[in-house]
């Protein structure tokens, strides 16, 4: 499953998002606006390939306020990132699933990151994804994007969760995958990708 933004609805979320800032209104309300605007669709396949590159230096900052940077990546032959929103229904329903790979894979060279897209350092917003970890026991880091979205990988999505994965040298390498899925297919996908880079 994935949620899908509509280009008008956006426009509309945003500001209906300003207005309750104005208004002092909750987090919570906000992120109801911007679900309501929001497409969920069953069995979503994979999108097509996005440009591969090398993500190149960044640093990123995850919910707990350790710093991330390409560095992370050396130490394992594949890593699966997850671009998701704390509002998107599908992506939270998957996290289990994505920790349940993380802690059997991670001694095959296989590690998993979520990037939570909505949630902005020092927005206030970081407690709500904390939460989320602790209620999905999800122990693999949330990052928060960087001002550059990830050198720009990150800009212009317009489904999630989105996953893509990088080598251990920072290049995205396999598919990029749209919509969530279950451990057993999640399973499937990584053992593919992780076979293609270690060959």
């Amino acid at each position: 499953m994935r949620c899908r933004k509509k280009v008008i609805g956006s426009l509309l979320a945003a500001s209906m998002c300003c207005m309750s800032l104005l208004d002092g209104c909750s987090s919570q309300q906000e992120a109801s606006a911007v679900q309501k605007e929001a497409e969920h669709e069953e069995g979503a396949a994979f999108d097509e390939t996005k440009d591969a590159g090398n993500l190149g230096e960044f640093s990123m900052e995850d919910i707990e306020g350790n710093t991330y940077t390409q560095e992370m990546f050396a130490d394992y032959d594949l890593t699966m990132i997850n671009v998701f929103t704390t509002w998107c229904t599908p992506c939270v329903n998957e996290i289990p699933d994505l920790e349940k790979l993380h802690k059997e894979m991670e001694d095959q060279g296989v590690n998993v990151v979520g990037i939570v897209l909505d949630v902005e350092s020092g927005s206030g917003k970081e407690e709500t994804a904390k939460l989320l970890a602790e209620k999905t026991g999800a122990s693999y880091p949330f990052l928060m994007p960087d001002e550059g979205y990830l050198n720009g990988r990150l800009a212009g999505i317009e489904a999630v969760p989105e996953t893509f994965f990088v080598d251990k040298e920072g290049n995205i390498v396999g598919e990029t995958y749209s919509g969530s899925r279950n451990f057993e297919k999640w399973k499937s996908i990584v053992e593919k990708e992780l076979e293609e880079v270690t060959k």
